[in-house]
């Protein structure tokens, strides 16, 4: 070494000397463990200037850490401020009579999709919670896009949630852009919100953020059809309005395509990327009461 040059000081941290983090009792999740020591040692990683100290993480910071795979535990509902949100609950949806049985009719009937939301609406009802429901219409005018993806398309030719027009209920009881028969007692009640229709597959082109924030609600429960496509964006975009949203897998269906693939498979994993919380009926139910 050069006579001119300065030795630096010796930085390095034996591991003995690290302090040991605090225990978490009554957790079996060893790999969230793991990630809760890994983050908690790298908390106290020495970069940095001389004289360093290790900062020091409490014992509810680290259980956060060592649950944060099992973020259902975490959410927590009060109908002070949150709300069920269901999507597309109407007979081309969920009817064996409607227009997208053929693609979804193995995946409702694998779920129990209607039984579930069912239950939802009922515990929502029963336990004072708000309900909202973002419907899917589609007018005459609609069939006049120059352009459109290919379920879109689909839905156009088909005239899928199909109303004779905005302002008109002509033809519309017991078509497919009406609701489910079972889940009418809870959404003509007089207490939910039905918000104005999304047009594609989010909620960018209704109200429903609008009517949610002016209601107080800051989290969800969403639910409703079709998994991959509707209910995912809708999940996408209250979460980027800064909504917690925790969405029930089992009370929601996707389309099954011989080339396509699972629509369902695909949303759950996005699911579980995404939301808050990914939760059961039984959970969904049980927060509520």
């Amino acid at each position: 070494m050069s006579p001119n040059r300065k030795r630096l000081p010796d930085r390095r941290v034996v591991c003995s000397k690290q302090p040991r983090p605090p225990v978490v009792e009554g957790t079996r999740q060893g790999r969230a463990i793991l990630f809760a020591v890994a983050a908690w040692r790298m908390n106290c990683h020495p970069h940095g200037s001389r004289g360093w100290k290790p900062k020091s993480m409490d014992r509810e910071q680290l259980f956060t850490l060592a649950t944060f795979h099992n973020r259902g535990t975490v959410m927590k509902f009060s109908k002070t401020d949150t709300a069920l949100v269901v999507i597309d609950p109407q007979n081309d949806a969920l009817s064996e009579t409607g227009h997208a049985w053929g693609l979804v009719g193995e995946s409702v009937r694998a779920n129990n999709t209607v039984e579930n939301l069912t239950r939802l609406f009922t515990a929502a009802k029963d336990n004072g919670f708000g309900v909202f429901v973002s419907p899917h219409y589609m007018y005459p005018h609609d069939q006049r896009w120059r352009f459109s993806g290919m379920l879109e398309k689909v839905t156009l030719d088909q005239k899928v949630f199909f109303r004779t027009g905005a302002l008109s209920l002509a033809d519309f009881a017991g078509s497919g852009a009406d609701w489910l028969d079972r889940f009418k007692a809870y959404i003509e009640d007089g207490k939910t919100v039905v918000v104005s229709p999304h047009k594609v597959w989010g909620p960018q082109t209704n109200d429903l953020v609008l009517q949610l924030r002016k209601c107080g609600v800051s989290k969800v429960i969403l639910a409703g059809m079709l998994a991959n496509l509707c209910v995912e964006s809708h999940l996408r975009e209250l979460v980027e309005q800064g909504f917690e949203v925790a969405v029930v897998k089992d009370a929601t269906a996707g389309p099954r395509h011989p080339e396509i693939g699972d629509g369902y498979a695909a949303a759950l994993v996005n699911y579980g990327f995404i939301a808050k919380a990914v939760l059961t009926t039984d959970a969904a139910v049980k927060a509520m009461r």
